[in-house]
């Protein structure tokens, strides 16, 4: 029998092309995000947190800037006062939209979280509002243009909304360029529909991202890729300057948007985890490959396969039975630097139609930049893999996968 480390450093040795091209994307961000901080004139004044109304918060505004300057757009907020990836969404729809609008998925169904905001019956939903929901599936992995074309010809569509990233669902993620060509398609048709991405999962995948080739408007959390592993809370909306104003609103109040909103804490780790992003997602990435890589040859099947480019920081790896799946997502708990001593279990999670078990042994609660895994209890049985602050770690929680769970025989 092999060598459990033998085997994982030849799986790593075989992912030295791969590890390379990860690098280079993760370098050409990096320099992005300097540059940003060098034009901004970032000083230590700017980490110093404020109170009260929080007018004139020159590290919130500073922040804000280098967030557009980076994602190639014209304007962006950050803000701690967004507490989840969910809540940045939310407020894009609730600030954009209005009553008889449309929104349209053109990636099929919403993720888990969003189904009430959209189509939930008293609770202060977009149905509530009245605004209407469809959706138009995805076709063989990638945007059906034909379909999206038809209805967008027959029919007045507000806003047009792309999910990034799986969710749970066992599908390969969006890449930069199939939203570039979507984008495209939909503004040649309907130039005023408004396009809209959730980029949760997908910041620095690749050298660009939505708002920089075509899309209107996106949304995502601090404690994802963008807040490095040191955000400790909050979220970010960035596009149009339009649409950026108008989710502000939403945030704050109509005439306050984003003059107002104090972090009392100060802002040095928004901008230290903002500044190391590119790298701590590398590092994600390629722990996520290694994964992939080791557990295809295996003989479990993942996505993205072995050897296949990320396009997300997520790694999907499907089981047999409820019972597997458990036991994986247990033995990533007992992996983690905090909390290992913790079993997790299946519980009613708020916002998830089924039972859905939890691993996270995170420096910050729920930061799904660090090493985690995740999934409903329902069939097909699929971890969702996310993270990992060092590819060091990753690489330490396959060891222990393999042999807790005796899978190299």
């Amino acid at each position: 029998m092999q060598n459990i480390q033998e085997f994982i450093n030849q799986c790593q040795q075989e992912l030295n092309h791969e590890f390379q091209l990860v690098d280079e994307i993760a370098y050409k961000n990096f320099k992005k995000i300097h540059q940003a901080f060098q034009e901004n004139r970032v000083a230590l004044r700017h980490f110093a947190g404020t109170t009260g109304y929080g007018y004139d918060d020159v590290g919130r505004d500073t922040l804000c800037k280098i967030f557009a300057d980076v994602f190639g757009c014209e304007k962006a907020i950050f803000s701690p006062n967004i507490v989840s990836g969910t809540h940045a969404i939310s407020l894009c729809l609730f600030g954009v939209l209005r009553p008889n609008d449309v929104l349209l998925s053109i990636s099929g169904e919403i993720y888990d979280t969003l189904e009430n905001v959209v189509k939930g019956s008293n609770i202060g939903s977009l149905k509530d509002f009245g605004i209407d929901y469809d959706q138009i599936e995805l076709k063989d992995g990638d945007f059906d243009h034909q379909a999206i074309a038809e209805r967008l010809a027959k029919q007045q569509i507000k806003m047009v909304y792309i999910q990034r990233s799986r969710g749970y669902c066992l599908r390969q993620p969006l890449s930069i360029e199939q939203i570039e060509k979507v984008c495209k398609t939909i503004k040649q048709v309907s130039p005023q529909t408004i396009i809209f991405v959730d980029n949760c999962y997908g910041e620095f995948i690749d050298t660009q991202e939505p708002v920089a080739v075509g899309a209107d408007l996106m949304a995502g959390s601090m404690i994802k890729n963008p807040g490095g592993g040191l955000a400790p809370t909050g979220g970010y909306v960035a596009g149009k300057e339009v649409y950026v104003d108008l989710t502000a609103n939403r945030l704050t109040a109509p005439s306050i948007g984003m003059e107002v909103g104090s972090y009392m804490s100060g802002y040095q780790y928004f901008y230290q985890g903002f500044y190391q992003s590119s790298h701590t997602v590398a590092q994600a990435i390629k722990g996520g490959m290694l994964f992939a890589h080791a557990l295809t040859k295996l003989g479990f099947n993942t996505l993205p396969k072995s050897k296949e480019h990320f396009k997300d920081i997520i790694c999907s790896i499907e089981f047999d039975t409820a019972e597997q799946l458990i036991k994986f997502c247990q033995t990533i708990q007992y992996a983690s630097p905090i909390d290992s001593f913790v079993t997790p279990m299946p519980w009613d999670m708020p916002g998830y139609n089924e039972q859905v078990i939890m691993a996270a042994g995170c420096f910050v609660q729920g930061a799904s930049i660090e090493l985690s895994c995740d999934s409903p209890i329902k069939a097909p049985y699929v971890a969702y893999l996310q993270g990992g602050l060092s590819f060091e770690h990753t690489k330490l929680a396959l060891e222990f996968c393999i042999e807790k769970l005796n899978l190299l025989r």
